[in-house]
């Protein structure tokens, strides 16, 4: 059996993938069944090291984005997609794989439509509240459709809601458990006090770092501050709050890290009181599991059509609260982090809200029907 991937961009689509691999994986090896040949498709590989860990081989296809503005690039990756979607057929061709996990993305495009052309089964997962365009696609041809909020099936349409199927979002198996025990030894926090862990991504969160920065001297007067700043900002923040803390007493309070392994990210997490986080799809959807009180600052529409509607579909549960961007001020955020860490009432709510939020067994579930599809088409 062949089974190819295809979609990504970003960790919050490419992740899911490396999830239903990891289920794929282990049915194979629960259900002794003959391993399938994994393959992913896009202009890069992402994270190559997670690729090799899954057996999953990398092949590239150039794939266009379409912007939601007007652009003279729009134009030009129109041809970018058609050379993609070239190269696409010979490779799908030469592969002829049993089925197809889309994950969308405008990385996805050459890829699925390759496949419709050559007939390949083609199951899709939508991670947002708002299908992207690239899904919306996909599933008129799609053999099924699994979402991850309930919201996301009303955007499809009509003759395709029968197959649709809320499974949730996958999750890496590493990161569907937290470590609280020995969490703060290992980090270094201070015994005693909350912990708020600032979860700004592997590129980092601009705005959000700037409304830290200018907020720790009060936050480290009453909490350990663990903050994912991004590869690309570390050394500009530390040189920063280095000089802003120089003579605070609480100096050692704050822990800045460039981007977090696996390891660290359940340690981080399992001694938080309060999470900061971008509304991400996968972000949120760990978040829920982890059963943290959260507080999500989504990116504007403007540049993300998702994010919004994901913040307000997971507060609406209680477990988060959402500060807009625009209203985004260090006072605000420094009155939110303490309002939730001093009120226990309100916390155990926030956790509450939380359970059921995030299924533990989505990437199972998914690659229990990859398997299928791809058996039936085998034979």
């Amino acid at each position: 059996m062949t089974i190819v991937f295809t979609g990504g961009g970003s960790g919050g689509h490419f992740y899911p993938i490396i999830a239903i691999a990891e289920a794929i994986n282990d049915l194979v090896r629960e259900k002794h069944l003959i391993a399938p040949q994994m393959y992913y498709l896009a202009p890069t590989p992402y994270d190559q090291k997670a690729l090799f860990e899954n057996g999953i081989g990398f092949i590239s296809i150039p794939a266009g984005k379409i912007r939601r503005y007007a652009s003279i690039l729009n134009f030009t990756d129109f041809f970018v997609t058609l050379a993609g979607m070239v190269r696409a057929i010979f490779t799908l061709f030469r592969l002829y794989p049993d089925v197809i996990m889309s994950k969308g993305g405008y990385v996805s495009v050459p890829v699925i439509l390759a496949a419709r052309l050559l007939r390949i089964p083609v199951v899709i997962h939508e991670s947002d509240s708002k299908p992207g365009r690239a899904n919306l696609l996909a599933s008129k041809f799609a053999k099924k459709i699994a979402i991850s909020f309930e919201s996301a099936a009303a955007y499809f349409p009509k003759k395709v809601q029968n197959r649709i199927a809320r499974t949730g979002n996958p999750i890496r198996k590493a990161l569907m458990r937290v470590e609280e025990e020995g969490a703060r030894q290992y980090l270094g926090l201070e015994p005693g006090i909350p912990t708020v862990f600032i979860l700004g991504g592997s590129q980092g969160a601009l705005r959000i770092n700037e409304a830290i920065i200018t907020a720790l001297p009060d936050l480290v007067s009453f909490a350990n501050v663990i903050h994912q700043t991004g590869t690309a900002h570390l050394k500009n923040i530390q040189a920063v709050t280095n000089v802003i803390l120089e003579k605070s007493p609480y100096a050692s309070r704050y822990h800045p890290i460039d981007f977090l392994d696996e390891v660290s990210m359940q340690r981080a997490a399992g001694a938080a009181n309060v999470i900061i986080s971008r509304a991400g799809t996968g972000t949120i959807f760990e978040i829920g599991l982890w059963k943290k009180p959260a507080i999500i600052i989504p990116i504007p529409e403007s540049v993300s059509h998702d994010q919004r509607s994901n913040a307000y579909a997971y507060a609406n549960t209680g477990a988060a609260v959402v500060i807009e961007e625009g209203n985004l001020s260090p006072h605000l955020l420094v009155s939110e982090i303490k309002r939730i860490v001093t009120d226990n009432e309100l916390s155990a709510r926030m956790v509450a809200g939380a359970t059921g939020f995030t299924d533990p067994d989505a990437a199972r579930i998914l690659a229990n029907e990859i398997l299928s599809i791809g058996i039936a088409h085998e034979i």
